[in-house]
């Protein structure tokens, strides 16, 4: 019999990277899929394992108990990878209720579905995937470490903070095994174009202005999703129970800095003069609340579970463009519909 691993929100970016590489490197395990299919859940990112014997998806909404205990009690679980999320920090801020929903509701949801169903917690394991958003934000210099207390600025980042507090409040008292971790921004195929980078590759390959946050001095670590993917089977395996690994890409970029190497890019990929596309940045009112810079130190992960990032940034912003140019039926889909009017109020409005 397979062992079965729960994945929630493998529909979405980061959770169908991660799904993918699970099925196609562990054959012996059963990889159920658990995902309510919002607007960011698309199973067009993982048409090509719909066949597979060791994948199975099923539609829930972890807010929901009686769908996350029906799914334990026709499933026995050995793990659970916990990435369903509502996760975008401008959404949050238009509408909290549904991040304190998800983020944290859905988690005690699963958090009690593993500790009710469980009947012995050896070798089970719950894992929360969470970000660097709950540190709060960090001056020029410095980095997050595991010891950074949590200091969010936005709803996203307080749900966020609020479930990772639950996660480690079921190990100490209930001794429910968990790892968490914390990553920095992702980026790569399949990603939402509500992100920075799929939004300003879409915008200038349609010549459209592409915006830009206040002055653009915002930093960022950047984390290719097929590195994030790899940390998180690492994690997985290897981690220690109890323990936060921060995974970080070891790459700070300001993100005008950023778009204008993004636009150079596509200038080559799309035969234009050299310069063309950086005419549409487009600087706009700064979001509120918007913490200066995050980075991310590594080193735990690095040393405990030898684990380091694959790509550098240029190349992986490379295969980035050169995935979203080849599958452009996947971006006229996705933005169709509610996507256009979220794009209007956050950005035309402005």
């Amino acid at each position: 019999m397979k062992k079965t691993i729960l994945i929630t929100g493998g529909a979405g970016f980061i959770g169908s990277h991660v799904v993918r590489r699970f099925v196609t490197r562990y054959p012996d395990y059963l990889i159920v899929n658990a995902d309510n299919l919002t607007y960011a859940g698309n199973l067009a990112n993982l048409s090509d394992l719909e066949n597979a014997e060791n994948y199975r998806f099923e539609k829930i909404d972890i807010v929901n108990k009686d769908d996350v205990n029906g799914l334990f009690n026709r499933f026995d679980f050995f793990g659970v990878i916990h990435l369903a999320a509502e996760s975008h920090v401008d959404r949050s801020i238009t509408s909290p209720d549904e991040f304190i929903h998800t983020n944290i509701n859905g988690t005690v949801n699963l958090l009690n579905a593993c500790r009710n169903g469980w009947q012995s917690y050896e070798s089970k394991l719950f894992y929360q995937i969470s970000t660097d958003e709950v540190y709060g934000s960090l001056g020029e210099n410095g980095l997050f470490t595991e010891d950074t207390p949590y200091d969010p600025k936005s709803p996203y980042s307080a749900s966020k903070a609020s479930a990772d507090h639950l996660v480690r409040a079921y190990h100490n008292t209930y001794s429910l095994p968990v790892v968490i971790s914390n990553c920095s921004n992702n980026y790569g195929p399949n990603q939402f174009p509500e992100k920075l980078i799929p939004l300003a590759i879409n915008n200038i390959k349609n010549n459209k202005p592409v915006p830009v946050y206040g002055k653009g001095e915002n930093i960022r670590d950047w984390l290719y999703v097929g590195d994030h993917a790899s940390a998180i089977d690492r994690v997985f395996h290897k981690g220690k129970p109890g323990c936060t690994y921060n995974i970080g890409g070891n790459n700070e970029w300001k993100n005008i800095d950023l778009l204008k190497l993004l636009c150079g890019i596509m200038d080559d990929r799309l035969n234009r003069e050299k310069g063309e596309s950086e005419k549409l940045l487009t600087f706009v009112k700064d979001r509120a609340g918007h913490d200066l810079r995050y980075a991310i130190d590594n080193s735990r992960i690095s040393k405990q579970l030898e684990w380091t990032p694959a790509h550098n940034f240029h190349d992986g912003l490379e295969k980035t463009v050169e995935w979203y140019l080849s599958n452009q039926q996947w971006m006229n889909e996705v933005i169709s519909g509610d996507y256009g009017k979220y794009y209007e109020q956050q950005y035309l409005r402005r």
